[in-house]
């Protein structure tokens, strides 16, 4: 998995053994995002609603350690089925930024690069350092089901 450092955006990459189709329903499917998007104990996803079409609204919530709850939410700016997702990103604390999604498939495996940007500084990006662990649990997911 490759990162880079910009200051206003966080940047990954996997490569995930499965179709981008595979790929793109976890990631749009609620009941596929409960499964992979956390872990019992440590940040676990409990419920998902979604609105998938541009403008439609998406909101997710769980528990963070300890059992404190969270939730997320936004709305949905490009859907590109199967190959690009890009939506509005608020959290607890109220940040609004945006994630993109863009797979790009060769010969039944799929190339995942995720685009967090919007934030203020880099000193609000780096409160965001989730991201390499959710993909690969999103890889976990989608390559278990292929």
């Amino acid at each position: 998995m490759k990162t880079t450092d910009v200051s206003d955006e966080i940047v990954a990459e996997i490569t995930i053994n499965a179709s981008a189709e595979r790929v793109f329903a976890a990631l749009v499917d609620p009941r596929q995002r409960i499964q992979w998007w956390g872990v019992k104990g440590r940040f676990e996803t409990t419920h998902m609603q979604s609105d998938l079409r541009v403008g439609g609204a998406w909101e997710m919530r769980g528990k963070q350690m300890e059992g404190k709850p969270f939730t997320l939410r936004g709305e949905y700016l490009r859907i590109e089925h199967p190959r690009l997702l890009e939506f509005t990103f608020a959290d607890w604390e109220a940040r609004n930024s945006v994630v993109r999604f863009e797979l790009e498939e060769k010969s039944g495996v799929t190339n995942v690069r995720l685009v967090h940007s919007g934030f203020a500084n880099k000193a609000e990006r780096e409160k965001y350092q989730g991201w390499p662990w959710l993909l690969a649990l999103l890889k976990a997911h989608a390559e278990s089901a292929s």
